[in-house]
């Protein structure tokens, strides 16, 4: 089918739109993945330049695996911010924020997401042999959900910290968020991250907590990449500790059961909204290899991982545009932005208060969407299995997440952060308990449900 009318129906034919349509289509596209994708670097202290670039590369480089057939953007994904918190978590600036990047130990934290990303090419040669359904069967929603959960929660205090530095600025990016997405329409309600970060920027501006002195001292055009910033530029260090490459790769790793479902869940939302079974044609296989190569080709680089953008499904509900070549229009504009220094220097100079709004909202919508997977899949909590398992996996990662050690040692100077361990408990509980009775493609509202849009 390669329908070409315009009007109501879909369109998966954009030279049928013109040059000039499918352009402003592709900007439109950039403008939806845009608040989401540069507020990850920020919060984590990765560059907002490569975190651009790879994004743009990571789309084009799944748009080819995928056979050019599916119309995703890749964009930062939120949940492996707690693995970065976890490794690599933010210093201490002299007002007592917690701004300031730890480079000394983000390359080892991007060697953590790299290997998450391998992940998904285990899981796409299962697919591939066994059948999604099969395979699913040991990550169901009741090990999922709670994992889910645990994640937005851990990261909870660092937003509260980040909100303490100019309550009334984070304010106003918690109600723009709040508003636009309760009475938001079209475009309004895709973009919310973005619009909240602008309106809170402007106040803190206003109010003079933004020191623009870097913006005017950066260069318009520039490399994105510093090597010394990268993995690569970490082997090359005469201090490598492979201690801290294990333990990161053992704490990062087990996020990607996360986001593997996450994948998933977009990939049949962008099948019902396009009315095509992407997950048949080109295969979750291919969709899956796409996301996770480009996830270790940009954690390599010091980029975050990518993730198949759920905001950029809204922006093809809402054009019915579907036509794949308007998404890697898209990626090529973010590729070009991320040579402009002088536009990363803008997004550094965002409010700590601004940043901390933001994320307060993100991270509880992170933990909502951990509800929302247990509760559209009907999970029975009236079955002791399910209750020791979800009871297990919350408490194993908040209590070790806020313990004193924060991790647990397991041989030597080996150790699993909360996360890692409930993850590892929560897989083999339900692997060994009896009872399991999930199976994916029996409800499109609970396959979907794992999406971590604001």
């Amino acid at each position: 089918m390669n329908r070409k009318n315009i009007g109501a129906e879909p369109i998966y034919d954009a030279r049928s739109l013109g040059a000039p349509r499918m352009f402003v289509l592709g900007v439109q596209h950039m403008f939806a993945m845009f608040g989401a994708t540069v507020l990850v670097p920020t919060l984590t202290g990765l560059s907002v330049s490569v975190t651009l670039l790879f994004a743009g590369l990571g789309t084009l480089l799944f748009h080819l695996l995928a056979k050019g057939k599916v119309p995703a953007f890749l964009g930062s994904s939120f949940a492996f911010i707690g693995g970065y918190a976890a490794v690599a978590p933010m210093l201490v600036d002299e007002a007592g924020n917690a701004t300031i990047p730890n480079t000394e130990m983000l390359p080892y934290a991007c060697f953590g997401v790299a290997c998450a990303g391998l992940v998904y090419l285990v899981l796409a040669a299962a697919f591939k042999a066994f059948g999604v359904r099969r395979v699913m069967r040991f990550f169901p929603p009741i090990v999922t959900g709670p994992i889910i959960i645990a994640i937005g929660l851990s990261l909870s205090s660092s937003a509260v910290d980040n909100c303490s530095a100019s309550w009334p600025v984070a304010m106003v990016a918690i109600l723009v968020v709040i508003v636009c997405n309760i009475w938001g329409r079209g475009m309004v309600k895709i973009i919310p991250i973005l619009l909240g970060v602008i309106a809170s920027y402007v106040v803190g501006g206003i109010a003079g907590q933004v020191d623009f002195t870097a913006v005017r001292e950066a260069a318009w055009i520039g490399m994105p990449v510093v090597w010394s910033e990268t993995v690569f530029g970490l082997f090359g260090r005469d201090d490598l500790d492979t201690q801290l490459l294990l333990n990161a790769a053992i704490t990062i790793v087990p996020i990607a059961l996360a986001t593997v479902v996450e994948h998933i869940g977009d990939m049949c939302a962008i099948s019902s909204t396009c009315e095509r079974n992407y997950i048949e044609d080109p295969g979750l296989h291919r969709t899956l290899t796409g996301d996770g190569l480009a996830t270790s080709l940009a954690a390599l680089f010091g980029a975050p991982a990518n993730t198949t953008y759920g905001e950029n499904t809204g922006v093809l509900a809402l054009s019915r545009v579907y036509d794949p070549r308007v998404i890697r229009i898209a990626a090529v504009l973010a590729i070009v932005v991320s040579f402009c220094p002088k536009f990363a220097e803008l997004v550094h100079a965002m409010p700590t208060a601004t940043i901390g709004g933001v994320s307060l909202v993100l991270y509880g919508m992170i933990s909502a969407v951990g509800v929302r997977n247990v509760v559209e899949n009907r999970v029975d909590f009236t079955k002791s299995r399910n209750v020791i398992i979800a009871a297990l996996i919350l408490v194993l990662a908040i209590g070790i997440t806020y313990s004193d050690a924060g991790s647990i040692h397991i041989a030597g100077d080996v150790s699993f952060s909360g996360l890692a361990t409930a993850a590892i408990v929560g897989i083999v509980l339900n692997a060994v308990l009896p009872g399991k009775d999930y199976e994916f493609g029996a409800d499109l509202q609970g396959d979907t449900s794992v999406n971590f849009k604001v």
